[in-house]
């Protein structure tokens, strides 16, 4: 699984002009399911995130995690990240798990995250997405596992 996680103060996601999920303080995590991904990769990812130290301890250092920190989450599927760009101008998706792997594993990755203890609300699979955050710092990381 890919993930694009970015600290935010606050961030949204909308449907049809709807607000459907949002977070205060914590993390805008974009995610996509990769084709042949193994079923505990959302498992995975969900512990790596949770435990990524990038925010600030009270000497302003990267030091502590969303746990620590007791953030919130954000949690929207972008299959747009497995795009292939070796080849012209307009990128390949093929990199990306088909739909109904994509769905499961996204719904899985959210399930994860939040029995580890992180407030997680979500976009919806599949829908046209408006996406508003602040980035704290910024900071944004690309994860992989």
């Amino acid at each position: 699984m890919r993930a694009l996680v970015q600290r935010v103060s606050e961030a949204t996601v909308a449907v049809d002009g709807a607000v459907i999920g949002r977070t205060g303080p914590g993390l805008m995590i974009l995610v996509c399911a990769m084709a042949e991904e193994s079923d505990d990769a959302p498992a995975r990812l969900a512990a790596k995130i949770a435990k990524l130290r990038i925010f600030r301890d009270d000497e302003g250092r990267m030091n502590r995690s969303l746990l620590d920190v007791e953030g919130g989450a954000l949690v929207v599927s972008q299959v747009t990240l497995a795009a292939d760009t070796s080849r012209g101008n307009r990128p390949g998706f093929s990199a990306a798990a088909a739909p109904e792997d994509g769905e499961r594993l996204y719904e899985d990755f959210a399930r994860e995250l939040a029995a580890l203890g992180v407030p997680v609300e979500t976009g919806r699979f599949g829908a046209d997405m408006a996406v508003s955050l602040v980035n704290d710092g910024p900071v944004t990381i690309w994860l992989e596992v």
